[in-house]
């Protein structure tokens, strides 16, 4: 029989009366990974920035899970769904002996947080864009007691097939009572004429927290019946009733167990890290001797005094990591000819944080200049163009430094300013405007994986890039990369496109080729010249084997202002595909690709940039894609990114349109010195041709960081 709506009425108010307990602690992941009881959510959410990872495994299903706490009120979950007891494939040679596989992602949105009378709520979706076997609605209320923290919630779709209540909804309009049967197959698609409608199962729980610290034990009321189950039916069910507990073995890490549907044990673990906490001590020893010591730096006397600014020239760079290609001595007052000011134009390559290097820049300036120089201007470059001037104001840095006011602060004396193109007046010339490089060598390993594989669920090449650069004029250089393979079983790929029927050009799904044909190959080798054209204009010219599948031409514009939240770009490429049997060869696809690129980052969501590019694609599609980014205090960057082209889904294939995920991390959290480089993890669902951007090797907006904060708080 159905539970009638004022009887749950009554259960949420009870929830309502209640009085507030301690904060959240103790969020533990699901069954299904996001924070939750076992089969049924909850609406609570782990600490801003926590990354999540699970492994829960029974008769049935095997699971893995990664949750990211992206804000405070909102958790993001990936998940693939081993189902065990059916192949893959039925076609051996296909796929072999490998079980099925799922992929869905679920989303949790926090709607009010607890207070004193008021439950924590939240709404969330499971499976919202994958084939729907699990695809579930919720909306749930969570209050703590003390130790016992109460879960009350309604499901729809997966979590709402015990059926023992009506659905709200009906009572709004008659479209909520059916939920159209089916699933979607080629997954990639919000059916969002599916949401909150249909059968609808009240389910709740109860989470302890034992007196034992490591101990969490879990009861919960579970809101499917589990009468039909994709691919296996009917599952035989002896309770609605389930029971579990987690155990935390470490700060990191906790063991999970549970006895389900009164007759199925399930075990698993979850691990989880902080991004916002991630980091490494350092002990690299970079610090300007203090005034008035043994060790203090000789002063330059005057523009005159060529041989200590030589000497400041070598300890801005060994100890602030700035690479100076130019000092200039100037004045402010030009009826005076006394000079008050040093310029360096200069490089960063040792500090993340370009903060860092300019307050090393400032204690060097104490100890070197004399009193009669008045500001240093620092203008930071990247690839020979300048890209953004601090002006330190010496005397305040000194009163700063030598701790004269104990309220004044080194950042006091720092101003940000646009950097002036044109030469202004100089006087002391000190270092050349271009010394031409020699090449730049550095080697590094790389990893590419791809999950859900028919031949292998994991695939993967480990290898290492060999990268040169070499600057041949001011703005000009070349670049390439040679990679080597050292492992890979990209091999067992026997899916290949030859007999693949697809409308689209093949852009993107000759990947498997492109990996197992040469264990040593040319990513790209290009030409390259960025230039300046005003304060907030920058383009580039590049040509030659832009990335692993495809070489060209092409050029780029971006508009950006100083300390701006928004830039816009342009870019125009003619590309031609690379052939995979040969390092230099190419095939007969050619096609212009080309994008107009938004980016902005709203004040309302702190630490974020939103990208989004409107154009034509590599497969003649035209359409948009849309890319959001985190940036947490670590310096760690989570993105996400999706296309959407006239591309139908039929046309695009599984999956219904491009879209992944990638994380970014800075080196220096690994290691004892600091370092600017960066790595990256990248996860595509399934890769087709729809949709499909040119991987351009130099792009203005990442060039152009330091223009403006984007990531300040």
């Amino acid at each position: 029989m159905k539970t009638s709506i004022s009887a749950l009425a009554v259960a949420i108010s009870a929830l309502i009366a209640s009085p507030q307990a301690a904060a959240d602690d103790n969020a533990s992941q699901s069954d299904f990974g996001g924070v939750g009881l076992m089969q049924m959510p909850n609406a609570r959410f782990a600490d801003y920035g926590t990354l999540s990872g699970l492994y829960y495994d029974n008769e049935e299903y095997r699971r893995l899970a990664v949750s990211l706490q992206l804000f405070p009120w909102l958790e993001t979950t990936i998940r693939y769904n081993d189902i065990r007891p059916i192949l893959y494939s039925a076609n051996p040679d296909f796929s072999g002996d490998q079980t099925g596989k799922d992929k869905g992602l679920d989303v949790k949105l926090r709607l009010l947080e607890e207070s004193y009378w008021l439950p924590q709520v939240a709404v969330g979706w499971r499976d919202l864009a994958g084939t729907g076997i699990f695809a579930s609605e919720y909306l749930v209320a969570s209050k703590r007691f003390g130790p016992l923290d109460v879960t009350l919630g309604l499901g729809w779709g997966y979590m709402g097939r015990r059926d023992n209540i009506s659905n709200p909804f009906c009572e709004v309009s008659d479209t909520f009572c059916d939920r159209e049967g089916g699933y979607s197959g080629r997954g990639g698609r919000f059916e969002v004429d599916k949401w909150f409608r249909g059968e609808t199962s009240l389910f709740g729980g109860l989470q302890y927290q034992t007196p034992f610290d490591p101990l969490v034990l879990k009861a919960e009321y579970d809101g499917n019946d589990y009468s039909n189950e994709r691919y296996l039916g009917q599952l035989e069910v002896d309770s609605a009733w389930n029971f579990g507990a987690d155990y935390k073995v470490s700060d990191n890490w906790t063991l999970k167990l549970s006895y389900e549907r009164g007759n199925t044990f399930m075990f698993g673990f979850s691990g989880e890290v902080d991004l916002n906490g991630l980091g490494q001590v350092k002990t690299a020893n970079r610090r300007v001797p203090t005034p008035n010591t043994k060790s203090s730096l000789e002063r330059a006397e005057g523009p005159e005094d060529t041989s200590t600014m030589r000497a400041m020239r070598s300890d801005l760079y060994r100890l602030a990591g700035l690479a100076v290609s130019e000092m200039q001595n100037d004045r402010t007052d030009y009826q005076s000819d006394d000079v008050d000011t040093l310029r360096v134009y200069a490089h960063q390559l040792y500090y993340r944080d370009s903060e860092q290097g300019i307050r090393q820049a400032a204690r060097i300036a104490d100890q070197r200049l004399s009193d009669n120089y008045k500001f240093l201007e620092i203008v930071e470059q990247h690839d020979q163009i300048q890209v953004n001037t601090t002006v330190v104001d010496l005397e305040k840095a000194r009163t700063a430094i030598q701790r004269r006011d104990i309220d004044s602060t080194l950042e006091d004396a720092f101003t940000r300013t646009n950097t002036a193109l044109e030469q202004r007046e100089q006087t002391g010339f000190f270092e050349a405007q271009y010394q031409r490089s020699m090449p730049r060598l550095s080697v590094r390993p790389f990893l590419d994986q791809s999950f859900g594989n028919p031949e292998n669920f994991y695939m993967y090449q480990a290898g290492l890039d060999l990268n040169a650069s070499m600057w041949l004029t001011e703005g000009t250089f070349v670049h390439g990369t040679l990679s080597g393979n050292i492992i890979t079983n990209f091999d067992d790929f026997n899916f290949l496109v030859d007999g693949y029927a697809s409308p689209l050009p093949r852009v993107r799904t000759y990947i498997r080729e492109y990996v197992t044909h040469s264990d040593i190959w040319v990513e790209n080798l290009q030409l390259s010249h960025i230039n300046q054209l005003a304060p907030n204009v920058y383009t580039s010219v590049y040509g030659g084997y832009l990335e692993r599948m495809f070489g060209g031409v092409g050029t780029e514009l971006l508009y950006r202002e100083l300390d701006s939240n928004w830039a816009v770009g342009v870019d125009l490429n003619w590309v031609k595909q690379r052939d995979y049997d040969s390092h230099m060869g190419f095939l007969d696809y050619d096609t212009f690709t080309g994008h107009v690129t938004g980016y902005y980052q709203p004040s309302f969501l702190p630490r974020t940039l939103i990208k989004a590019a409107w154009g034509k694609f590599l497969a003649q599609d035209n359409g948009l894609q849309l890319n959001v980014e985190h940036k947490f205090k670590s310096g760690v960057i989570v993105g996400a990114y999706a296309s959407k082209t006239n591309v139908s889904s039929e046309e695009y294939g599984e999956g219904s349109f491009s879209k992944g995920f990638y994380i970014s991390f800075p080196i220096d959290l690994l290691q004892i010195e600091h370092s600017p480089n960066r790595g990256y993890i990248g996860w595509t669902p399934l890769t087709r041709d729809g949709g499909q951007m040119l991987n351009r090797g130099v792009q203005l907006f990442h060039a152009t960081d330091l223009r403006s904060p984007f990531y300040k708080e």
